[in-house]
């Protein structure tokens, strides 16, 4: 599972779904928390900084699709990173506080194979967190829930935070995941081509 398989590139930003690229290819969603790490968690992915990591919070307005391809260039998949939820507050749409596009990409994006949906090991279950993840399974949609940041936490922090995210947030499974040092990249990346990769 080497992220150096692929060749990664900025392909569009879009802010209407008229603006969505061709659906000729799976697709892996990225969703997040503004400040989670999803554009490092990206980069880490790829091996390359393919995505701008902002210092403010909540700067990404489209969504940014990135397409990737393999060693021959034959493109394989593309990753989609949306907007960051946590600039507004989420009401009873998970997308309320979102562009009017989201909810329609989510809901109706026909090659959309999985919601890498990422949480912040150093933070507490958040309601918001909660309500994306009970709109994705009301969706059915399949969906993998990443920790990220675990580097900060020890050994005994880090079993406690996840044991409370999984039951805050009603999960069996998480993983935990490090951009800084590559921890869960390898498990992150088996589940992306286990259901993402071109038939």
């Amino acid at each position: 599972m080497d992220a150096m398989r692929y060749t990664t590139q900025f392909q569009l930003s879009a802010m209407a779904p008229a603006q969505f690229p061709a659906p000729e290819l799976p697709e892996i969603a990225f969703l997040g928390r503004s400040n989670v790490g999803k554009s490092s968690l990206l980069n880490a992915l790829v091996g390359e900084k393919a995505a701008k990591v902002s210092s403010t919070p909540g700067r990404t307005r489209a969504i940014n699709f990135f397409l990737l391809s393999d060693e021959k260039l034959r493109p394989q998949m593309r990753f989609a990173d949306l907007p960051g939820y946590g600039y507004a507050k989420i009401s009873k749409s998970i997308s309320a506080g979102w562009p009017k596009f989201i909810e329609p990409y989510l809901a109706e994006r026909e090659l959309l194979r999985l919601c890498v949906c990422l949480v912040d090991s150093n933070v507490p279950p958040q309601p918001r967190d909660k309500q994306l993840l009970d709109w994705l399974r009301h969706v059915r949609r399949s969906f993998v829930v990443v920790a990220t940041k675990v580097d900060r936490l020890s050994g005994n922090q880090r079993t406690r935070n996840l044991a409370a995210l999984k039951k805050g947030l009603e999960l069996q499974e998480i993983l935990p995941v490090s951009a800084k040092t590559g921890a869960g990249i390898r498990e992150l990346w088996a589940r992306i081509e286990e259901t993402g990769t071109r038939d």
